[in-house]
């Protein structure tokens, strides 16, 4: 009987549940300030049953749906939200939606917790994922346009230089044997090779780039600026959405990503990235096109919430490139100090072939080396979060790898000189950081954190080979004297091959507090002790050529490459710190001060030294000494009328024993290496403004005057166009290579760089699909820049304009636009470097051309 009962109450309150479900449930959409929000959908998640707010905002909605069920309501600007439905009532529902689109109300974490943008006293530029995508920003190359602080150089994926206001890395060819300045950091974990900006965003939720030393804030020491990107966590609500875009040269690119939960508390994300592009410089020797987009990529996340106080995100990504390799193009040949005998032109017509025709705009090359640019990047990580008191513990733990696999023909010509260059590499990171920031009192908060990055660097078998042509590129004599250097045969696949292993090792302890000491006056004073160790070993033996045991040859070839091994053990501490002011009277102003210091450990060269008079390689250049940072910096930060905001920023940085880049006149290292300057010096300013007026028009507009010189560089390489020169020392006129470039630019920095953009939107209807038809265009500027760690008279890339736009139709599902990126076509330089044993000739990497195409996308 009493089975009986317990069946008929059941039944009775499922009939009754599933009889409420039926009722209409009715309500209203508002914004934060409560004005209605037309037109917005809303739709019962994981069914098809939706229905479209009027003009007053008003909804009815038929649920045939068990309780409890989630609303998702979104409006184009307006952030997407789900409304849990826990029962049924009476009256409406009120729901609000947040305007994406409000600047003010930008969050960001970049110190370590959740704050929002304007109240944040460090200069920091935000891009949104969407935004960053609308703009054609699939990579961390792409933001340069946006951001004029930003520069970033690539002659390829492994020699990428990313600088903020001029600092950071090396410009030029990369050495592996020095850190980079500017963290990079995604979802928390420090990526430590600079390839890892060359891969495509994946689910990119916003990017925050910090200018300025950052060591008290982040786990790895950042002495020039910080990306940090976040990407979209998995949810408990199934969603989806795709991405299709096509262009010209065969461009295609698809993204998809789903997400949903999987367990109770445990949801889970996946998405793909592939992107496909023919080349954009042709070789005619190979008749096939070079500089093309091959990516896949992958990331996969599970996300655990078992409570309000923990939430546990592991993440595993992988990102495999195969493009068609990366060319530089011949930009030019200049005349050297050396004798005529030994200019380019007289080279090349001893050797029967014809000087290159300098044509940029054809984009052609005659390379008769295949280019090959192989690498594949990723990893996987823990993340964990618990809040404790008023703040929050977070551990994050990562191991991420890097291989890297290229073919280069550094000659840049149809000559069998410099054949073959292939920097193999295998890179092995683990990182683990533990934090803590909130507010530890009423007036308080702050981070104190630790961390450790532990790095496994290999070069496996690199090679450097030359050919049958190279013997009248190193003939040092001025005449031809040394004519044994054309025995048939003796430089013919002569060539080295190089193993070297770097174990680092980076230790630190951070801490920074934010104190509200006065009523809006706030002092924020940081602190960093780092620890760094490197243990390097190198190896490198010639191989090939000419088989003989005739002193003289044998001593040719030594000239041109020789054996070189050492072993070194290098370590280095610091302790650096800031201190910040800022006046904060109202949410419309906040003005700070800072000063900062910074360092970045040292380093080692691990692409060939240049020898002593004795033919031995020079050991005292092994080890590179370490960057001192002193910054100053004065900021503002307001809101002068509704919906703009102008933040400006003036700043000055001293650094001692600059970590450069040089490129030596002798073959055996014609990868570069590394030296100290004494003392550098960047100052300058920073305007940035964006104003919004409603969802109809948003403007953006930032500027950065920089201005960066050598205030001490004593031992300079000679600039190109000097090889050879010679001086009178104790009345002899001797060679030299060395020069004092005291006064002269740094590298890569232009000394004005201006970026603006504009979109317009108009509500209406595409089919019945309520959205906004927008157009919307972007134009940057950058001024002439130097392209050589010593300035030159021929290796400086000329100013350039870029213009972009876009025409479309977006709703909160659906969205589609044409876009055209270089509209104009302009023919530009992102830099230019001298071919290996600076004989005259030098060659360029070229910017894209005009490209167009569409992109659709679609919500689920």
């Amino acid at each position: 009987m009493m089975k009986k009962r317990l069946l008929i109450i059941l039944s009775f309150i499922l009939i009754a549940n599933y009889v409420f479900a039926q009722s209409p449930i009715t309500g209203i959409i508002k914004t934060s300030n409560g004005a209605p929000v037309p037109n917005a959908t809303v739709l019962i998640r994981g069914t098809k049953i939706s229905a479209i707010a009027d003009a007053e905002g008003k909804f009815s909605i038929d649920s045939k749906q068990d309780l409890p069920f989630y609303l998702r309501v979104s409006s184009v600007g307006y952030k997407s939200q789900d409304f849990q439905i826990l029962k049924l009532q009476d009256t409406p529902f009120e729901l609000v939606l947040i305007e994406s689109e409000l600047l003010d109300e930008i969050v960001v974490t970049s110190r370590r917790r959740s704050e929002v943008l304007q109240d944040v006293p460090i200069a920091i530029t935000v891009i949104g994922g969407q935004a960053a995508e609308n703009a054609g920003a699939f990579n961390v190359n792409r933001l340069k346009e946006l951001v004029p602080s930003v520069q970033l150089y690539a002659s390829n994926a492994r020699n990428t230089t990313l600088n903020i206001r001029g600092l950071g890395s090396t410009f030029g060819l990369t050495n592996d044997g020095i850190d980079p300045g500017v963290g990079f950091y995604v979802d928390g974990v420090y990526q430590a090779r600079p390839a890892a900006t060359s891969t495509d965003f994946l689910d990119i939720e916003q990017i925050e780039i910090l200018r300025g030393p950052q060591g008290t804030l982040f786990g790895k020491n950042t002495t020039a600026g910080a990306f940090n990107i976040t990407t979209a966590k998995p949810t408990q609500t199934p969603s989806g959405k795709v991405e299709l875009s096509f262009g010209n040269y065969n461009f295609m690119q698809a993204k998809t990503s789903v997400t949903g939960g999987v367990a109770k508390n445990l949801a889970a994300r996946l998405s793909i990235s592939g992107t496909q592009r023919d080349g954009t410089i042709f070789n005619t020797k190979e008749e096939r096109r070079y500089s093309g987009q091959n990516n896949l990529g992958f990331k996969g996340q599970l996300y655990y919430t078992p409570s309000d106080k923990l939430q546990v995100l592991l993440s595993g990504d992988v990102s495999i490139q195969h493009p068609a390799g990366y060319p530089l193009v011949i930009a030019g040949v200049t005349t050297t100090e050396r004798s005529a005998y030994r200019q380019y032109a007289k080279i090349v017509s001893d050797l029967g072939y014809q000087q290159p025709v300098v044509n940029p705009s054809s984009r052609t090359i005659n390379t008769n080396t295949p280019w090959k640019h192989d690498q594949s990047i990723g990893g996987i990580s823990a993340n964990v979060d618990y809040k404790i008191g008023n703040g929050t513990l977070t551990s994050t733990t990562a191991w991420r790898f890097w291989n890297w696999n290229p073919t280069n023909d550094r000659d840049f010509s149809e000559l069998s000189a410099l054949t073959k260059s292939q920097g193999n590499s295998r890179h092995d990171q683990y990182s683990q950081e533990v934090r803590y920031a909130g507010n530890i009192a009423e007036k308080v908060s702050g981070v104190i954190g630790v961390f450790a990055l532990a790095q496994n660097l290999k070069g496996l078998d690199q090679t450097e080979e030359v050919g049958k042509d190279q013997w009248r590129f190193v003939q040092t004599g001025n005449t031809g004297a040394q004519a044994l250097y054309s025995t048939p045969g003796l430089l013919d696949g002569y060539g080295i091959r190089t193993n070297s292993t770097i174990k680092s090792l980076s230790t630190a302890v951070f801490a920074q507090a934010d104190w509200e000491f006065l009523k809006n006056l706030h002092i924020l004073p940081g602190l960093r002790y780092t620890y760094d160790k490197k243990d390097v070993n190198y190896d490198r033996v010639t191989y090939g050529g000419l088989q003989t045991s005739n002193a003289d040859l044998l001593a040719l070839k030594a000239a041109v490459y020789s054996n070189q091994q050492f072993n070194t053990s290098v370590d280095n501490n610091n302790l650096s710190g800031n201190a910040t002011l800022s006046y904060r009277p109202t949410t419309k102003l906040n003005a700070y001060g800072t000063f900062s210091t910074a360092y970045k450990p040292v380093g080692v060269n691990v692409g060939g030294l240049p020898t002593t008079s004795n033919g031995q390689a020079d050991l005292s250049l092994a080890v590179v000494k370490p960057e001192y940072v002193q910054h100053y910096e004065l900021g503002v930060k307001t809101k002068p009328v509704k919906g703009a905001i102008v933040n400006i920023s003036a700043f000055n940085t001293d650094i001692k024993d600059y970590q450069t880049n040089v490129q030596s006149p002798q073959l055996g290292v014609n990868r570069g290496y590394l030296a100290n300057a004494e003392k550098v010096n960047v100052k300058g300013l920073e305007v940035d403004g964006t104003y919004q007026l409603g969802k109809f028009l948003t403007l953006n507009a930032a500027m950065a005057y920089l201005d960066g010189k050598y205030v001490k560089f004593t031992n300079a390489p000679l600039p190109l166009e000097e090889t050879g020169h010679t001086e009178l020392i104790n009345g002899v006129a001797t060679q030299v290579a060395f020069k004092d470039a005291s006064g002269g630019r740094l590298p890569g920095i232009s000394k004005w760089n201006v970026s603006g953009g504009a979109e317009f939107s108009n509500p209406g209807n595409l089919a019945t699909a309520a959205g906004r038809y927008f157009i919307a265009a972007d134009a940057s500027y950058r001024s002439e820049y130097s392209s050589n760690p010593t300035p030159s008279r021929v290796l400086n890339v000329e100013g350039y304009s870029l213009l972009n736009a876009r025409l479309g139709f977006k709703s909160d599902k659906f969205s589609v636009f044409v876009w055209a990126r270089n509209i104009a076509n302009k023919n530009y330089y992102e830099q230019l470097q001298a071919a290996a044993g600076n004989s005259g000739l030098y060659a360029g990497v070229l910017g894209d051309p005009r490209t167009y195409g569409v992109t659709l996308r679609y919500s689920l």
